[in-house]
């Protein structure tokens, strides 16, 4: 089971960002002029695309190489392999990291939760590489289990070469893959996403300096909880930012901006509020069927049941142009027939949404719930009328 929902997971993140997402298929707002290099926006409630620009690209990372750290330290936590208490050493190597800083030593013994703040508040390359070798035993190790992870979240455009940012050859990314790691680390991880819109931190008993988040869209916009900058000469000034924001008959709606490539910390975040507000103004959210809702109930053969019930266990949500909701058409795509056995969140089929012809997304399918084999008696029954149909 938990082999399809990983399949599942990435045949929607997919769709999220693959050609026939919206922006390349249908007659899509045209977004605002964006003073970067590449940039994305992400509908992450409707899983489409909504503005794009050269995301295939490869860039340098910078420290939003710390997504990915961030990523695998909570899994570790998931796993109970380290927990937010525990003490970790401060090592030499951690203690002389260039760049920015926790501004912790080898004399300490720092809680994973104050480090984890440390990385991702202040972007400190101390704490970064503290959480890599108490999670990989090596910096070296550390950065064998991001590329394995790179891989297994279907990041085909990123390498990485160390666990902070630094620039390094070979340590490259794509917009398309820091959408994936955003979102899936968004979705998978939501107990630990607090971290990502702390304004102020300073470990106890270190300088004042470096305390204060360099988003500066957490202090200019309350609907902005997250995620991470990140600036080297090479990189240019980045931003992955997400907002959430309440609207009548959908609940929350969360876009994602990636700006990559910006002139200044003032130019990308100004950049990213612009996709944010664009996105949110530009484009509807539709709620199509609540989570666990029927999409349709088909004939199933040669089962304990004579009927398949398919949907998704999230809502299903569609980004329109605004002013287009009423014009939406949706087509289901499936197998016809349909025979047993089907595994609860088992693939069935697709659901295509569709606005004047012009399609918006494809939404997988699954089995609500499982349906079993008939018996012998039973399935040579429905084969002589599936022979007879």
């Amino acid at each position: 089971m938990k082999r399809i929902l990983s399949s599942l997971r990435s045949l929607a993140l997919f769709a999220v960002l693959a050609p026939a997402a919206f922006c390349a298929q249908a007659q899509a707002p045209q977004p605002p002029e964006i003073a970067a290099r590449t940039y994305l926006l992400v509908d992450v409630t409707a899983n489409q695309v909504l503005a794009a620009k050269d995301i295939d690209a490869p860039v340098e990372q910078a420290s939003l190489t710390k997504l990915m750290t961030g990523y695998l330290v909570f899994d570790a936590l998931r796993a109970k392999k380290i927990d937010l208490q525990q003490r970790l050493p401060v090592s030499v190597r951690a203690w002389k990291m260039p760049g920015s800083r926790m501004f912790i030593d080898p004399k300490m013994q720092v809680p994973v939760d104050d480090l984890l703040k440390g990385m991702i508040v202040q972007s400190g390359n101390d704490a970064t590489m503290a959480l890599a070798e108490g999670v990989g035993g090596t910096a070296e190790n550390f950065v064998k289990l991001m590329n394995d992870q790179a891989k297994a979240l279907g990041m085909k455009g990123t390498s990485y070469r160390n666990p902070e940012g630094l620039t390094e050859p070979g340590h490259l990314t794509t917009a398309r893959d820091l959408s994936i790691l955003a979102t899936r680390l968004m979705q998978d991880f939501p107990e630990y996403l607090h971290y990502y819109a702390t304004k102020q931190y300073r470990y106890e008993g270190t300088p004042a300096s470096n305390s204060t988040n360099r988003n500066m869209l957490l202090f200019r916009d309350p609907s902005v909880d997250g995620l991470k900058t990140g600036h080297t000469a090479a990189a240019g000034y980045c931003l992955v930012a997400t907002a959430k924001r309440d609207f009548p008959g959908v609940g929350q709606r969360r876009l994602l901006s990636i700006v990559l490539g910006a002139g200044s910390e003032n130019a990308r975040a100004n950049e990213s509020q612009k996709l944010l507000n664009w996105g949110y103004t530009a484009f509807e959210a539709v709620k199509l069927f609540d989570a666990g809702q029927p999409v349709a109930t088909p004939a199933v053969w040669k089962g304990k049941d004579s009927t398949l019930k398919i949907g998704r266990p999230t809502a299903i949500v569609v980004a329109v142009p605004s002013g287009s909701a009423g014009k939406i058409s949706t087509q289901i795509v499936r197998p016809d027939p349909l025979v047993a056995p089907y595994a609860k969140g088992q693939a069935v089929g697709t659901l295509k949404a569709s606005v004047n012809d012009t399609l918006l997304v494809e939404v997988p399918l699954v089995a609500l719930d499982g349906v079993e084999q008939a018996s012998i008696l039973g399935r040579t029954w429905d084969a002589l009328r599936l022979w007879i149909k």
